[in-house]
């Protein structure tokens, strides 16, 4: 049986750093690009580390209300929806808690250090009948929606390879303080957790189902400083997990494709990009223009042929409600408001939620096949998570 819908979103909020900050900015956004009442769409109550730091974030953030013990959040009778911008090792915990409240839970990705968890968390949310939404925000921008629309209209034909590309440089300085994200017991994987989840789950969004997969990891920076109170100390910690990974993909439609993301490569703030080559026509986009994309299309006449540059405005899906011209473009937050409009919707009124929690678990699957192919040096058959929903 599913939960009654609310008719308001109730937000508890858990974590207030660069997510947490990001979340608190769209949940504002949201309800002026998208008509949605203040009465409606209420940021209630904030957890984090402490009492004090929650109390300050609160205030700066618009919640109304602090704790120091997201226990106590997650079991507000108040709340009705738990939103997780905690570190990657404490979504299953806190999922859990907050479904066993009947609370609908928002998460941010990856959804879990492994996909033994990610489907435990997923049937637990479908047996308590609660929504799920799990921030994989980049399919939410409108360019990456037209660019869906044109697939499914089948203006590019079959679609024959996909070229993907997500890479940062957060961690390419190799002087950069040891920290929790290096930490296979709190971050998982590296740069496949935290880059390449958004690039296996786009990648899923426009081709499909990925069938197989051989795949190649490598940590770049062995060590790295522990910072201490001790200002002549020279300890080091030992980086766990991978700085870059590559995988070759094989999709269930026949199409091809490789993937490939680095924390470490000098330059690239957002670097994700992704190139589609179908049978009558071909995409390239990069997230760093997020407002635009290339299209070429062999159906253009012979001697005006090439790729052109299709500036996103209002005609395109969800960008009118920010702005009423185009080439004027959105940012990242943008598509954060798009993905809490959405939240509002599955909550308030009853909307279908996707990439729910057995979406994202299908990520983790990905994920933990692409270490089993590393790890045995063979190409990989991808489970599909097809369980009775």
């Amino acid at each position: 049986m599913s939960k009654q819908l609310s008719k308001q979103l109730r937000v508890g909020m858990v974590g207030s750093g660069y997510m947490g900050k990001a979340h608190a900015i769209a949940y504002r956004n949201a309800m002026a690009a998208f008509e949605i009442p203040s009465q409606s769409l209420i940021c209630d109550l904030l957890a984090d580390a402490t009492p004090e730091l929650a109390e300050k974030k609160a205030a700066e953030l618009g919640f109304m209300r602090s704790t120091g013990d997201w226990k106590t959040l997650v079991a507000d009778p108040h709340i009705n929806v738990v939103d997780i911008c905690a570190p990657n090792f404490l979504h299953k915990e806190i999922a859990l808690a907050a479904i066993a409240n009947g609370k609908h839970v928002y998460s941010e990705k990856p959804l879990a250090l492994s996909s033994t968890d990610a489907k435990l968390m997923t049937e637990a949310a479908e047996a308590a009948g609660v929504k799920t939404l799990v921030g994989f925000n980049y399919i939410k921008n409108p360019t990456v929606q037209f660019i869906k629309q044109l697939i499914e209209r089948g203006e590019l034909g079959d679609i024959v390879h996909f070229r993907g590309v997500f890479n940062e440089d957060y961690l390419a300085d190799a002087d950069l303080p040891f920290s929790w994200r290096l930490q296979k017991e709190f971050a998982g994987t590296g740069s496949l957790n935290d880059l390449g989840s958004h690039l296996v789950q786009l990648a899923l969004h426009l081709v499909g189902p990925i069938s197989e997969l051989c795949a190649d990891l490598k940590i770049v920076h062995q060590q790295r400083p522990v910072e201490t109170s001790n200002t002549n100390s020279n300890a080091i910690g030992l980086v766990e997990n991978d700085d870059q990974a590559h995988m070759m993909v094989r999709f269930a439609n026949g199409a091809q494709g490789t993937l490939e993301t680095s924390r470490v490569a000098w330059g690239r703030k957002n670097g994700l990009s992704f190139e589609l080559t179908g049978t009558k026509g071909s995409v390239m986009f990069d997230q760093e223009r997020l407002s635009e994309f290339s299209l070429y299309l062999v159906d253009d006449r012979p001697d005006v042929q090439g790729f052109r540059r299709v500036l996103v405005g209002p005609e395109h899906p969800d960008y009118a409600a920010f702005c009423v011209s185009a080439g004027h473009g959105l940012g990242f937050n943008d598509m954060k408001a798009v993905e809490i409009r959405d939240l509002y919707e599955g909550v308030v009124h009853g909307q279908t939620l996707w990439p729910d929690f057995r979406a994202a678990a299908q990520v983790n699957i990905i994920l933990d096949d692409v270490l089993e192919s590393y790890e045995g040096n063979t190409w990989i058959k991808v489970k599909q998570y097809d369980g009775d929903r």
